[in-house]
């Protein structure tokens, strides 16, 4: 799963680091996605749960591009909102 941190977020920064070593530091990620922020009515729509995710891999500083594992395969539903790179 790739995801994008906030614009102000580097490697080197206390957030980057708790990013890059959640293993050693027992951090838990969780991710939450929804197609849009909004649904045909204007209504905000819901957020599916995709579960835990561990870092892999990142690239890049302000903002850091991060590549999590999923640990378990992003619903069906979503693959075809996806980009060619893997994001929703």
């Amino acid at each position: 799963f790739h995801w994008q941190s906030q614009n102000s977020t580097s490697p080197e920064s206390p957030t980057g680091q708790r990013y890059i070593h959640q293993k050693e530091q027992g951090t838990v990620v969780l991710f939450f996605v929804r197609e849009r922020k909004k649904d045909a009515y204007g209504n905000a729509m819901s957020y599916t749960f995709l579960g835990p995710a561990h870092y892999v891999s990142h690239t890049g500083s302000r903002p850091m591009t991060i590549i999590y594992r999923l640990e378990t395969p992003i619903p069906a539903c979503y693959l075809p909102t996806m980009d060619s790179s893997g994001v929703l």
